[in-house]
């Protein structure tokens, strides 16, 4: 029986969809956690070379979603999109296991796993991704008010499997013997494929709306060349290895990636503002939707320095060893995950409690950019005058990631919301897709700021040479300082555009 629209208990397909979405989580953040550190113990890149790729590789898995997101729409519906793209993903982890065994023995081909894993990987999440989201919001009837409780669960799940995916892939992977990493991409395989099986076996019967009907089938009157199997296996297979080609090519001929995500967002803009049926209060409102993507790129390049320079400082130059137990660098990237679930309820309080007096939504973005800035200094203090080669207090670390999660809270969920509010319905799509490829333009560009970090040469930015960590920290604190100023200016122009 299918739940009433207004029964107090939340249907069982949002659990089977908060399983599903919890062990891809696992996956993809225990793989992340030892990432660059396999990159630079066992396959023996450079920390720069490292850096860069991380950036590539994180700025792509931003950047598939769109195309994902639009084959499931049109040909082959939500349930299959992620069941494919969920093989895609475990097949991709199984071949950076393989990755693993042969890296000593065989150094070529080794490379040329590592570049199929990583492809395979981002394929697999460009189907994956977009289409799990969308399919919590439909299990409830128009103006449920458990709708907003519901994503909350959701994004709860997606907390759980990023706090237990580090913690497990560290404990089997990063052991400090290099060739167990394999064993943290064996893991996250199998977590991909648990996520997988849950989906297959449980989505007809519980993933339905009010009325019972099963959600994210096959499109109507959609031919059936498009989704037969052999059809679909040859897509992916072609679309993994344009994937494979676009890493490599980024990472090793040319960094063409700012320029393609810079190149999406003016044909965005075009498409949107070049329309003559939107009115001026539409227009000003897409406007705020740019600015406010544009000021999240300066958020997440700092914050995802979590999976590279963060990883760095957290193997060579903090204090990981509590006398009976050595404590492995890839659990510091469960963190933030932990820190998301026991901080959330505080903050979802915390904006109710104030009423009248909740901040707008440019107002809380521009806190959490503030969070993010103060976070850096507590850490740039740590390892001020501390000589290289001393390691610090693990505190340091710790309550940086407190600060990070905290301006997490105030930026990201809000600012996904503000999308969702402000993009006329016909771009609703097409404006959700500038928020991922402003967090695909972040992501790359953490990974150029990562290849700074200061190992022993002095680097520079914008004129400033950065020769120690407290400079490399310091960086952040101004990047993040100044852009958080801007926007508190901005802030009471923005909420009256958005009228």
């Amino acid at each position: 029986m299918p739940e009433k629209a207004g029964s107090a208990a939340h249907p069982k397909g949002l659990y089977v969809l908060f399983a599903t979405e919890m062990w891809e989580r696992f996956n993809y953040y225990g793989m992340r956690a030892v990432l660059v550190l396999f990159m630079t113990k066992a396959l023996m890149f450079d920390k720069v070379f490292a850096s860069n790729l991380y950036g590539s590789y994180t700025g792509l898995i931003y950047l598939t979603p769109l195309l994902g997101g639009y084959v499931a729409d049109r040909y082959w519906g939500n349930k299959r999109s992620i069941l494919a793209g969920g093989i895609v993903m475990a097949i991709g982890e199984f071949i950076l296991f393989f990755c693993g065994m042969l890296y000593s023995n065989n150094p070529d081909l080794s490379a040329l796993l590592f570049f199929s894993g990583l492809g395979f990987m981002i394929a697999g999440n460009g189907f994956f991704k977009p289409n799990i989201s969308s399919l919590v919001g439909q299990l409830y009837a128009k103006g449920d008010k458990k709708t907003d409780a519901a994503y909350t669960i959701f994004y709860m799940g997606i907390n759980v499997g990023g706090a237990i995916g580090p913690f497990v892939c560290g404990l089997v992977g990063d052991t400090g013997n290099p060739a167990d990493f394999k064993w943290a991409f064996l893991a996250g395989g199998i977590g991909m494929l648990l996520s997988v099986i849950t989906l297959k076996l449980l989505h007809n019967k519980y993933v339905v709306d009010p009325q019972g009907k099963t959600l994210g089938l096959t499109p109507a009157n959609v031919p059936q060349k498009f989704y037969q199997p052999v059809a679909m296996i040859v897509g992916l297979l072609l679309f993994s290895l344009v994937t494979i080609g676009l890493i490599y090519a980024d990472a090793k001929i040319f960094s063409y990636l700012f320029y393609l995500l810079i190149a999406c967002i003016l044909l965005i803009a075009y498409i949107v503002f070049s329309d003559k049926s939107l009115n001026s209060i539409e227009k000003k409102r897409v406007v705020v939707i740019f600015v406010v993507s544009f000021f999240v790129i300066f958020f997440w390049s700092a914050f995802e320095q979590a999976g590279a320079s963060l990883t760095f400082f957290a193997e060579e130059q903090t204090q990981r060893d509590l006398g009976f137990y050595l404590v492995p660098t890839s659990f510091f990237q469960s963190l933030n995950s932990i820190f998301v679930v026991t901080l959330a309820p505080l903050f979802a309080w915390l904006w109710v409690k104030m009423g009248k007096r909740e901040p707008a939504s440019p107002t809380k973005m521009a806190m959490g950019l503030f969070l993010l800035a103060l976070g850096y200094l507590w850490i740039a203090f740590g390892v001020k005058d501390v000589q290289p080669g001393v390691k610090v207090s693990m505190i340091w670390l710790t309550g940086m990631y407190a600060m990070h999660t905290s301006g997490e809270l105030c930026l990201s969920p809000i600012g996904l919301s503000l999308v969702n509010k402000l993009a006329p319905v016909k771009f609703a799509s097409l404006l959700m897709a500038v928020w991922f490829t402003a967090n695909a333009f972040a992501n790359k560009l953490a990974g150029v700021l990562s290849a700074l970090y200061p190992d022993g040469k002095t680097t520079y930015v914008a004129g400033f040479a950065i020769t120690n960590l407290y400079d490399f920290f310091m960086m952040f604190v101004v990047m993040a300082g100044v852009a958080s100023a801007i926007l508190f200016v901005l802030a009471s122009k923005l909420k009256k555009m958005m009228e």
